[in-house]
């Protein structure tokens, strides 16, 4: 495979700085470190993203729900970053208007007062100002929601982007500012001198190809995964990460027939739902599930998906059945480990992130949330320049456009590309066999295909139709369905042969098997 976007690469070379981990606060350290001019290595070992860092509920947001827990500096960094990250990708981050329904005039005095609160905070970052609607307005906005006992509703405003496609974008702004990134590279060891880490060794998941990688300082941003990375330098370490798992069901836009979000303030678990408008179709999650173990494709528990139903039920107007969703997924969130208390309980572990050094040459960086992802980041780097004795340079990435970085200009689907639009539309000029679709229910088209292996380093079916254009995570029989066509495309433009093609649609169809929920649920 040619690797065109890890361009700097030699044996004998000594790296600023090497990431472990291709998620949202990896790239974003990548992305840090590469614009403040250090020699910056990234190895993830699947796709970019693969993990946690696609599965989020596609919210960029300060957080409500950490505001009602009095975590005011939380929210305050959030919300300022909020509006960065808007202005920084316009083209996949986007203003969306929420509703909480009220029931009851005491929610509407309580969640408009905090929701004042949640405004006030964002300062000159606001979105807008939080309002009172009746229910004759309510019902207009959102005709999908019971109407029986409703008061009125909140509005209020908040972000929602594509996590995925936030995360290539990133990493190839990385990638322009001189850093080397490697996919589909796997970390086998540490480098050590007496107790100091001095890089990294790999694997090469494709390839088999083993190498030695040696650096100033080594960051450990693996997310669920940084306790392995932690063992391999002290097996006695004790664990820093219990994963949460979180759930998404995949609906009908029909079911609240509405551009606005929905947010369910109090669920029977004390804790918050939303219903998100999302490649026109019905996002509705998360739940909050502690578990013992972690890996790269986690799957619904059936109490997880019944849960989200019997909650959906409650507010929409059409209850959901089984037969509805279109797809199912899960995300693990890598939340600090509760140090005494109920080791079972989720609201015991700290939502904020951690940043510390491990050992001497190794710093470690977890938990956290997508909103955040440039301040870990910029604080991870600060961190590795004290530590490894770097020269010290400013941080950049406050007013760092994100590769696409361009404002919507109308509804295509092809928007979210941002500025590299017109080049897909090239590629069209160029061939106009690749406008055909690859489904007849979906937009996207072949030349697609053919852009992101060509530019946004995808490797597989799945990189394609999981995280580049997100099919898998919508509607899992149509991801199955346009598998073979995506595979064919990829054989030419990877050169690789038959076998490996069919070998491509046999490994998706096994994995979309576990999205589509008669399959997925354990």
């Amino acid at each position: 495979m040619n690797r065109l976007y890890a361009p700097h690469l030699a044996d004998d070379i000594l790296w600023d700085i090497i990431i472990i981990g291709g998620g949202a606060t990896g790239l974003g350290t990548a992305l840090d470190a590469a614009s403040r001019g250090y020699k910056t290595l990234l190895v993830e070992q699947a796709d970019f993203s693969k993990g946690t860092s696609s599965r989020s509920t596609k919210l960029v947001h300060g957080g409500v729900r950490y505001l009602a827990q009095g975590d005011i500096g939380l929210v305050k960094h959030a919300l300022k970053e909020r509006g960065l990250l808007q202005q920084n990708a316009k083209h996949l981050v986007s203003r969306e208007k929420f509703l909480i329904p009220c029931y009851d005039w005491f929610s509407v005095v309580k969640y408009l007062t905090g929701l004042t609160v949640y405004d006030w905070l964002a300062g000159k970052y606001s979105f807008g100002k939080s309002k009172f609607f009746s229910k004759k307005a309510t019902l207009t906005l959102m005709p999908g929601i019971k109407a029986k006992g409703l008061k009125g509703s909140i509005r209020y405003y908040d972000g929602k982007f594509d996590d995925a496609r936030l995360a290539i974008n990133i990493a190839q702004t990385a990638i322009e500012k001189g850093a080397s990134l490697l996919n589909y590279t796997k970390v086998t060891g540490l480098l050590k001198s007496g107790d100091t880490v001095t890089g990294i060794e790999t694997e090469d998941m494709i390839t088999g190809s083993s190498a030695k990688y040696n650096g100033k300082i080594v960051v450990n941003a693996t997310g669920v995964f940084v306790d392995d990375i932690l063992h391999m330098n002290n097996p006695d370490t004790k664990k820093m990460v219990r994963p949460s798992q979180g759930i998404h069901i995949v609906l009908e836009k029909s079911f609240l027939n509405s551009e606005s979000a929905l947010m369910i303030p109090k669920t029977s678990d004390g804790r918050v739902l939303f219903a998100v408008p999302w490649h026109e179709h019905l996002l509705v999650g998360t739940t909050d599930t502690p578990l013992h173990e972690h890996s790269l494709e986690p799957r619904a528990l059936k109490e997880e998906v019944d849960f989200i139903m019997d909650t959906a039920a409650t507010y929409f107007r059409q209850k959901p059945t089984e037969k509805d969703i279109l797809s199912v997924f899960s995300g693990l969130r890598p939340l600090a480990a509760p140090t005494n208390g109920d080791a079972n309980s989720t609201k015991e572990i700290s939502r904020d992130h951690r940043l510390l050094v491990s050992a001497k040459g190794l710093i470690t960086i977890t938990g956290g949330k997508w909103t955040t992802y440039r301040l870990m980041a910029e604080e991870t780097v600060n961190l590795a320049i004290t530590h490894a004795g770097l020269k010290a340079k400013k941080c950049v990435t406050q007013n760092l456009s994100i590769h696409g970085n361009t404002n919507h200009s109308d509804s295509s689907h092809l928007a979210i590309y941002g500025s590299d639009r017109i080049k897909i539309e090239a590629l069209i000029k160029q061939n106009p066999d690749l406008e055909k679709p690859l489904h007849p229910a979906f937009p996207f088209m072949e030349a697609e295909v053919v852009w992101s292996a060509r530019n946004e380093m995808a490797e597989t079916v799945e990189d394609i139709l999981s995280r580049r254009l997100r099919i898998l995570f919508i509607d899992a029989q149509a991801a199955k369905d346009m598998a073979p066509r995506v595979a064919a495309l990829l054989c030419e433009e990877l050169s690789t042969d038959e076998k490996w093609e069919a070998d491509q649609i046999e490994t998706f169809n096994k994995l979309a098997d576990g999205y589509l929920y008669r399959q997925s649920v354990k």
